[in-house]
């Protein structure tokens, strides 16, 4: 279920100069934010809230989510690298389960850090927002984990299409459409947080916290389950 080498690999390219660079600029643009905030208008819970909510958990994160999730295997499938750690006695779950866990370890690290910082900076966790913030940065890590890593299986656009469902479904039409909302991994994760907040911290999510753990659950096994299917076709695609 996890091979060493593999994973040595992937997050070696992973956190590649070009691609640790746009890991580091969300996280420092939102501890940079959250400095300013706190500098100009002090400890501020309404403030924490719309920074964590509106930059963290609903830009930063899933952007993050969209760099770990396709560059830990869409890089090898477009240049055809694959092939050599196809040939290798592996277990194509073992691979696709390997580079998820890079994925899902890359994504927590530059993302709930960063959100559990900005939320102590800017109001030292009253009503608990940082710390609702932090664990739904967590949750949604793991399943856009998940999700991206499908996306570097099946397309050659992977990083296009993760951008097109971060930017415009979750984002656009989330803000736009009631009915989008409940289909967004954000509005998952919201659920927890909402949970895990003060009564006063106007955390919301359009899902209740059950049909949430569901769908998050069932996002993540199932993208796993189809990421491991599409490497197996692919193997036999080669040696065929």
């Amino acid at each position: 279920m996890y091979h060493h080498t593999v994973a040595r690999l992937t997050l070696r390219a992973l956190l590649g100069r070009r691609r640790a660079l746009f890991l580091l600029v969300l996280p420092a643009l939102l501890i940079a934010i959250a400095l300013a905030v706190r500098l100009v208008t002090g400890a501020d819970d309404r403030a924490a809230g719309e920074i964590l909510g509106g930059f963290a958990l609903a830009v930063m994160v899933p952007l993050i989510g969209v760099i770990a999730g396709t560059g830990a295997i869409a890089p090898e499938i477009d240049d055809g690298s694959i092939v050599y750690l196809l040939a290798k006695p592996l277990k194509r779950h073992t691979i696709i389960l390997t580079k998820l866990w890079v994925a899902i370890g890359v994504t927590l690290s530059f993302t709930v850090v960063p959100t559990l910082l900005a939320g102590f900076i800017l109001n030292g966790n009253s009503q608990q927002i940082a710390s609702a913030y932090a664990l739904a940065a967590a949750v949604a890590s793991v399943a856009y984990s998940a999700v991206f890593l499908l996306l570097g299986t099946v397309s050659r656009n992977a990083v296009v299409h993760g951008l097109i469902y971060a930017l415009v479904w979750e984002s656009l039409f989330g803000s736009l459409v009631p009915g989008a909302r409940a289909l967004s991994i954000q509005q998952w994760a919201l659920a927890l947080a909402e949970r895990v907040a003060a009564p006063g911290a106007n955390i919301t999510s359009e899902v209740g916290l059950p049909a949430a753990l569901i769908l998050l659950t069932a996002a993540t096994a199932a993208g796993t389950w189809y990421a491991a299917r599409r490497l197996r076709a692919l193997t036999l695609a080669s040696e065929g």
